[in-house]
């Protein structure tokens, strides 16, 4: 009965989208993306030609590991945003997460228990934020800025104000550690693109979400539990995050309470530049990955090119401008649909 519920409050919110020539999702989402990926194809073909040394197996290579920060934490950011949503805490997240997991490994000479606490913490931050926004009902952008500073505080103090150097060499090899000449973090996003495509895709879960982030009055009175759905993907944001941190940190040797500063905004442009809303309900997994694509060659070209740091600022500030830009279209599009 409450799936019949939803599915009549999803198609009453969504009836532009689901009167579109009475196209099947898969096919309505792959025509939405479809401009997304004749982008990127353009990009690449084009970076490809003018950039010396991008169309190299060992350039290519190194493309993938660069993104993978960006790309693991976008999978779950995508189901924050879906759900109408934000996380601005999820670089401190990463921070505080390669701390713990830096301190706990070098303390008890374990690297699983310096894993599982690392990735613990990132969880339970995520879960606290999921917890006051949807307790309290703060809006997120203020809940997470809050988080933002006061986990990286933690991180601060955890790692007494420096960074954190590892003391157990098989800490390591995380982050060097490869398969089929892909790394493990490489793997890793891989892997959580999978997941979290499946998750929104195929399952009652992101449904919920979609449904939630469209309207969430609606999706309440059809059954579905609000605040144990926010509560859920906040502490999957947080897991994830959690996961990229303590990567990066065996990646890096050292747990540093200063990493991944300004990697929420990166973040959040590769999802809205791959077509998630930010204003909830709409989301697709390829658009996202295509987005992160898209970052991390434009990413890659600057530096092969030696651009100034100061000029890529620049440049990923006007990127994250026109995603916003092309988000707000495409929502007044819907509307006049």
């Amino acid at each position: 009965m409450a799936t019949e519920k939803l599915a009549k409050a999803q198609a009453a919110q969504g009836g532009g989208d689901a009167g579109r020539l009475g196209m099947p999702k898969a096919l309505r989402t792959l025509l939405d993306t479809s401009g997304l990926i004749a982008i990127f194809i353009l990009l690449f073909i084009g970076l490809s030609v003018l950039v010396p040394d991008f169309l190299t197996g060992r350039n290519i290579v190194g493309l993938l590991l660069s993104v993978t920060l960006i790309g693991t934490i976008a999978t779950t950011m995508m189901m924050v945003l879906a759900l109408g949503e934000v996380d601005l805490s999820v670089a401190s997240i990463v921070a505080f997460a390669g701390v713990v997991a830096a301190v706990i490994t070098s303390t008890s000479g374990s690297v699983v228990i310096g894993v599982l606490g690392g990735v613990a913490a990132g969880g339970a931050v995520g879960a606290f934020n999921g917890f006051v926004v949807a307790r309290f009902g703060i809006n997120s952008l203020i809940a997470t800025l809050a988080a933002m500073e006061f986990v990286r505080g933690l991180a601060y103090i955890t790692s007494g104000g420096d960074a954190v150097m590892i003391t157990v060499p098989g800490f390591f090899e995380l982050g060097s550690a490869s398969f089929l000449g892909l790394t493990l973090p490489v793997w890793t996003m891989i892997v959580c693109f999978v997941i979290f495509g499946v998750l929104l895709n195929m399952t009652a879960f992101g449904r919920n979400v979609l449904a939630t982030g469209g309207n969430a009055e609606a999706a309440s009175l059809a059954g579905v539990n609000v605040r144990r759905l926010k509560i859920t993907v906040f502490a999957l944001q947080g897991v994830v995050a959690g996961i990229a941190g303590v990567l990066l940190t065996s990646r890096m040797g050292l747990g540093d309470p200063n990493t991944s500063l300004g990697l929420e905004l990166a973040v959040i442009s590769a999802c809205v530049l791959g077509g998630v809303s930010l204003s909830g309900g709409v989301a697709s997994i390829t658009g996202v990955l295509v987005g992160v694509l898209i970052m991390g060659c434009v990413q890659n070209a600057m530096g092969l090119l030696n651009v100034p740091t100061f000029y890529q600022y620049l440049v990923r500030g006007a990127i994250l401008l026109l995603a916003v830009m092309f988000d707000r279209w495409k929502q007044t599009r819907r509307a006049k649909a």
